[in-house]
């Protein structure tokens, strides 16, 4: 009976912190500015499918003639900085491919593995002073809620419509714990599993 007042009252103070050091309203924020991105690049890419060119022939097109290393290069490559090309167009470039779980699995473990390079860059940046003063201005906030919730943003970064590279590079640069690193950002691959089962359906 102790053990369990006792989780749940390691439970309760552990909700207390977040409400108080303000990880609710973070996650709130952060969802309401990456909801409408993908939100709009989901419907932009449902106006061009319908009113201007059928978006199952493009990415039937690509797929016959671009190698697929090529594409699986470009990701990686997005993936690795910044993130700078929406996962989605490659999840639903991978429901054209001959074996559609075959390779969403292998976007989502360069995904993964982008994020691991991310945070070794993360960890190299500190060593350049001139960068990680750059980064520290740019990055602050990030780099501070990383110090603060650790753990917590790693999982945002790898579900949410947020950059994963971007909180990957957080999490070096503050020298978050590697192995725990690797655990959360294996919930990366449940992402796209999940992006998977609604991209699939809407082409």
């Amino acid at each position: 009976m102790k053990s369990r007042t006792v989780k749940k009252n390691k439970l309760q103070l552990l909700h207390q912190y977040y409400s108080y050091t303000g990880f609710y309203k973070f996650l709130g924020t952060s969802l309401k500015k990456a909801l409408p991105p993908i939100l709009i690049f989901l419907g932009v890419l449902l106006l061009i499918n319908y009113f201007v060119i059928n978006i199952n022939e493009v990415l039937v097109y690509v797929t016959e003639n671009y190698a697929d290393w090529v594409v699986f290069g470009v990701f990686f490559a997005s993936e690795s900085l910044l993130g700078l090309i929406p996962p989605e167009l490659f999840i639903a470039w991978s429901d054209k491919a001959t074996q559609p779980l075959l390779y969403l699995s292998v976007l989502a473990t360069l995904s993964y593995t982008g994020g691991i390079i991310s945070y070794f860059i993360g960890k190299a940046i500190t060593k350049i002073s001139s960068v990680h003063e750059y980064l520290e201005v740019k990055m602050a906030k990030h780099i501070k809620n990383t110090r603060k919730w650790g753990g917590f943003l790693i999982i945002v970064g790898a579900l949410l419509p947020i950059p994963f590279s971007i909180t990957s590079i957080a999490a070096g640069m503050i020298k978050y714990p590697f192995v725990s690193y690797l655990l959360f950002g294996l919930l990366r691959f449940l992402r796209f599993y999940l992006y998977a089962i609604a991209i699939f359906s809407l082409f």
